[in-house]
């Protein structure tokens, strides 16, 4: 046996040139043969070996690995990881282990950047693993609770505020729109009544047996538009304060629920996986598992705990935040549409200064955000 594996290892030693003729053997044939029988028999070495098919070979040879031995009076040094042959003359290297692949010639081993790659690698390699672990047992859970057959962690109080906090926001989102949409009329009204007051002016001087009729209109007209774009302002003024509380304040609590979500599908993922382990046998092996795998539901328990606590804090300055500024703000609109409409010029001005809103004078650009905070 082993004179068939020397003589498949000496015949995948002759390189074949592109004309088809053999080549010269390498200047160190003698080492290279003798490489190959220690390869064949191995070194009596009290370190881990691992099988090798050799060039061809029947698997029955094996090579030590992590240490140096003498071969043919020289130094050689075999690495498991990548079957390279250290020489004091340079460096050859073998290829993988059962490859049948022509030795290649190097001039220096690998260097520290190599290692540091392969630490990088080994690095990420760690987090794909981890994220695909912890995303089979969320998908399996998650699966469980929608089919019915597992159970899930349930803060029945908690669950009661945050599905209100969703319905209130859907809510508040249809004010919001229709608070636009009215702006949107209301623009489009004071630009037809300035165009009217326009007409009407022009048509004062132009017809002098109606001249008083049409001055009295171009006038109510132009009345109109003043306390039309008070009232503009004053409702752009609530549409910008509900857009703020939507898209911000309570957009912002419910990016918290979502997390805690999660939180909760992994806490009750890593616990049923806990509860499944505890009903096992218990070896060495299972031990060791189990040991992790309460390491690993005390960290998750540890995180959902922490997010139920911020949830319940978020939902508590929300409501709070909430009461204040919708008070303020349907004060507001109340008291300017009912001075707009009531014809009370005076009192719709006051109501903008009561709450502080200053209107842009017409063609005026719009103020930065810094103007704006």
């Amino acid at each position: 046996m082993t004179d068939g594996i020397l003589g498949k290892a000496a015949t995948m030693e002759i390189p074949i040139h592109g004309n088809g003729e053999a080549g010269q053997l390498p200047e160190d044939d003698g080492l290279e043969q003798d490489l190959q029988q220690v390869m064949v028999s191995g070194p009596n070495l009290n370190e881990t070996s691992i099988v090798s098919g050799g060039y061809g070979g029947s698997g029955d040879g094996l090579i030590p690995t992590g240490k140096s031995f003498s071969c043919a009076g020289k130094e050689v040094w075999v690495d498991s990881h990548r079957c390279l042959v250290y020489l004091r003359a340079g460096v050859r290297e073998l290829g993988p282990l059962g490859s049948g692949r022509h030795p290649s010639h190097s001039t220096t081993p690998a260097g520290p950047g190599d290692e540091v790659a392969r630490g990088i690698a080994g690095e990420k390699f760690d987090i794909v693993k981890k994220w695909g672990i912890n995303t089979y047992k969320c998908t399996k859970q998650l699966l469980s609770e929608r089919f019915g057959r597992g159970s899930r962690t349930v803060d029945l109080e908690l669950e009661l505020q945050i599905e209100l906090l969703r319905e209130t926001k859907r809510k508040y989102e249809s004010v919001l729109q229709l608070g636009r949409a009215l702006t949107a009329h209301l623009y489009s009204l004071l630009q037809t009544q300035h165009a009217l007051g326009d007409a009407f002016a022009d048509l004062s001087q132009k017809s002098p047996e109606l001249q008083e009729e049409f001055g009295y209109n171009a006038e109510t007209q132009k009345l109109l538009c003043k306390n039309g774009e008070t009232l503009l302002g004053a409702v752009n003024f609530f549409v910008s304060s509900i857009n703020t509380l939507v898209t911000k304040t309570m957009e912002d609590t419910l990016m918290t629920v979502k997390q805690y979500e999660a939180a909760r599908l992994e806490y009750d993922a890593y616990r049923t996986d806990l509860e499944e382990l505890s009903l096992g046998p218990r070896d060495a092996g299972t031990r060791g598992r189990l040991e992790s795998a309460q390491a690993t539901f005390q960290a998750h328990r540890d995180k959902y705990e922490k997010l139920r606590g911020d949830v319940a804090i978020k939902l508590k300055f929300l409501e709070e935040n909430k009461i204040k500024v919708m008070h303020k703000q349907l004060l507001l609109f109340h008291n300017a549409v009912s001075a707009y409409f009531a014809g009370n010029q005076k009192q719709l001005e006051q109501t903008l200064q009561q709450f502080n809103i200053k209107l842009r004078p017409p063609g005026a650009e719009k103020p930065s955000w810094l103007e704006e905070q």
